[in-house]
């Protein structure tokens, strides 16, 4: 492969200059003339193909007659006596594989072989309409092989069609043996192997036959690329794309996936700036991955390009930007999704539902989130496991678990992620015991082993409550080694209860296995700091400036008419900062009035206490919630996002301020969702 790849070098040069990063904006140069808009039930990835490519899809086979049509056509032998042929029974022959294509294509079977066993003269086209019907459709494979034994005259592609079945339900040694018995091979025949090997990670054996073609396309290329992009051999995917002599769209699009998946963004951005033609799938690529690299933001931008070309989004395409709106909580952006989803064919989808579900959960709409849970006709795990998770994330952990034993009572049976959303609702609730309970369970009853994200619920549940010698003991015991969560888990439990001696065990593990974890400085130099030992918060601090770790910026924002607005603690730059300032003061008068007092403990810097309230006073939360009540109508909850957990003196001040402004206040941080209403909290004080 390499000597043919240094041959290629030495013929063609491909330079790669430099290219401006992509930068979604509303007037896009893209050359788009030759873009094919797809429907949301197509399939978006198809490239150009030679007409003679008929492995997957025989929908428009030549047709060459197994009867004596002509003088140049040898008449086949046939499994009944045809009559004598004429002009009707070829328009005969011609409607009934129309209908048999009809009925394969809409998954109707038994319609399809009913027409075909009642047709007097059947040609090869026919033979092979049926052939693919059984092919494609897991466990025919058998009947596949009967029906293929009785084609009276198999051309290629009958082979082809055969070849396809045996790829997607068999072994690729019974393939093997199949390709070599094959009388004739074409180009189909070849890629349908490189393809098959490819799907299935042997990469190696498809160089190999990629090697030996003696005659490639563009598919052949492009599976070739995917096939090292599944596999993660991305320097070879790139290699092979540069000398690829024709470049398909997804060939193009499995590059750009590639990039995403490991974080190339900038490359990824440059290829997607140069394709000729993008398709469906290409625009997915890139949300998604902006989207999976953490910048959400920008997969919304993109993704509202993709509707301004007129490019009709589909169940992929909904669930990335859904997920991009989970993380941003662009509850607006996710309500046009919704509307998008009600008017398409994907109002039915259960995976369109689900993503719907999981973003208003997200985003704080419970409610909206249970109406559609009710509403959608199909559900399935996924779609239980995601209303589970949102009851367990607002902390509604009787309802989570009620949800679990009616999803029971349906015959679905719950698998490792329903158990995460189910002990978290134990953990938010504070129910340790009935958390130990179904943590049992798991494989007695169930027969699902846990996994590192089970311990890591179970170690938060018992710390939470105070039991922090158990939780130590649970994670010795362990069936594997714990990784960074789990002592990062224990140390938020050890700064809770003020837990000197295990907090240092704690960060020490923690760090080991994460010398960078800027999280296991900050909870160590907390602890300290609960407990008075400025020294020690130095320390710490020192640490973490030798080893060059940085602090994670605490920052919230709220979504006002689908702009977000961000605030850090001491913002100083938002433009309504006077007013947001002015309505603080006034809250704080009224709070202390209210019996309000300072936590002063969740000031973390040495300094005196008029300095500390000043500080906790212009905490991000408290900016953004002041800002909501100046600007959000009343009557319309305010919802705050806070990329770290809120803090004691914040969710103390919050619930002064819901029943002093009689406003519903709902605050999301990195742990769960808090609602807070008439001065109090959905957590209980219990987070």
């Amino acid at each position: 492969m390499y000597h043919y790849l240094r041959n290629r070098r030495n013929q063609r040069h491909f330079p790669l200059p430099f290219i401006e990063n992509f930068l979604p904006t509303k007037h896009c140069n893209w050359p788009f003339s030759t873009l094919t808009v797809q429907t949301p039930n197509a399939n978006p990835n198809l490239e150009a193909v030679p007409s003679n490519f008929h492995a997957h899809s025989p929908q428009k086979p030549n047709l060459l007659f197994t009867h004596n049509l002509t003088s140049t056509h040898r008449a086949a032998p046939s499994l009944d006596k045809s009559p004598p042929f004429n002009q009707n029974t070829l328009n005969d022959i011609i409607s009934s594989n129309k209908i048999i294509t009809s009925y394969i294509r809409s998954g109707d079977l038994s319609s399809a072989l009913q027409v075909f066993r009642n047709m007097t003269v059947k040609t090869t086209v026919t033979w092979n309409a049926m052939l693919a019907g059984y092919s494609r459709k897991p466990g025919k494979l058998t009947e596949a092989q009967k029906l293929f034994d009785q084609i009276p005259e198999k051309d290629t592609v009958s082979y082809n069609i055969m070849l396809a079945g045996y790829v997607q339900n068999s072994d690729m040694e019974t393939v093997w043996s199949f390709f070599n018995s094959m009388p004739s091979k074409d180009i189909a025949s070849w890629n349908t192997m490189i393809s098959g090997f490819a799907q299935k990670g042997e990469m190696a054996k498809a160089r190999e036959l990629f090697l030996a073609m003696p005659e490639k396309n563009s598919v052949t290329w492009s599976a070739m690329i995917s096939g090292y992009v599944e596999c993660g051999a991305l320097e070879l995917a790139e290699e092979f794309f540069e000398f690829a002599a024709v470049k398909s769209v997804v060939a193009w699009t499995a590059m750009i996936s590639g990039y995403m998946k490991f974080g190339k963004i900038e490359k990824a951005e440059r290829l997607f700036k140069e394709m000729p033609v993008k398709n469906l799938v290409t625009w997915n690529a890139m949300t998604a991955g902006y989207v999976e690299n953490c910048r959400a933001e920008d997969g919304l931008k993109i993704f509202r390009i993709m509707l301004r070309y007129g490019i009709r989004p589909n169940h992929s395409s909904l669930s990335s930007v859904l997920l991009g709106c989970s993380e941003l909580s662009a509850l607006q952006l996710g309500k046009q999704v919704h509307q998008l989803v009600c008017k398409s064919s994907l109002r039915d989808d259960t995976t369109a539902c689900t993503s719907l579900i999981s973003m208003y959960c997200k985003c704080g709409v419970l409610d909206d989130a249970w109406k559609l849970f009710l509403e959608t006709k199909s559900k399935d795990i996924v779609s239980w496991n995601a209303m589970i998770s949102g009851y367990a994330q607002h902390g509604a952990g009787e309802k989570a678990l009620h949800l679990f034993e009616e999803m029971r009572s349906e015959g679905i049976r719950p698998d490792w992620i329903t158990f995460v959303a189910v002990l978290l609702a134990c953990n938010h609730a504070g129910l340790v015991d009935i958390g130990v309970r179904y943590f049992d369970s798991m494989v007695k009853v169930y027969g699902v082993e846990p996994r590192p994200d089970h311990y890591t619920c179970m170690v938060d549940l018992l710390g939470r409550a105070g039991k922090l010698v158990e939780a130590v003991d649970l994670i010795k015991k362990m069936p594997f080694k714990p990784h960074s969560a789990i002592f990062g888990t224990l140390l938020g439990a050890c700064r809770i209860h003020k837990n000197l001696e295990l907090a240092e065990f704690a960060a020490q593990n923690l760090l080991n296995l994460d010398p960078q974890s800027a999280a296991g400085y900050v909870q160590l130099a907390n602890v300290y700091a609960a407990t008075n030992k400025w020294d020690h918060v130095a320390r710490v601090r020192r640490s973490m400036k030798d080893n060059k770790v940085v602090k994670t910026p605490g920052y919230s924002w709220i979504e006002i008419k689908s702009t977000v607005h961000e605030f850090r603690s001491g913002d100083r730059v938002h433009p309504e900062l006077a007013s947001i300032h002015e309505k603080l003061n006034e809250l704080e008068k009224k709070m202390k009035l209210a019996g309000y007092v300072p936590d002063l403990e969740s000031a973390l810097h040495d300094v005196g206490e008029e300095q500390k309230e000043q500080l906790l006073l212009w905490h991000s939360e408290k900016l953004a919630i002041a800002f909501g009540l100046i600007v959000v109508p009343y009557g319309t909850p305010i919802r705050v996002f806070k990329n770290l957990r809120v803090c004691g003196d914040c969710h103390r001040a919050i619930k002064y301020i819901s029943a002093i402004e009689r406003r519903e206040i709902i605050v999301r941080d990195t742990v769960r969702f808090h609602h807070f209403k008439g001065g109090c909290c959905s957590c209980g004080d219990y987070w």
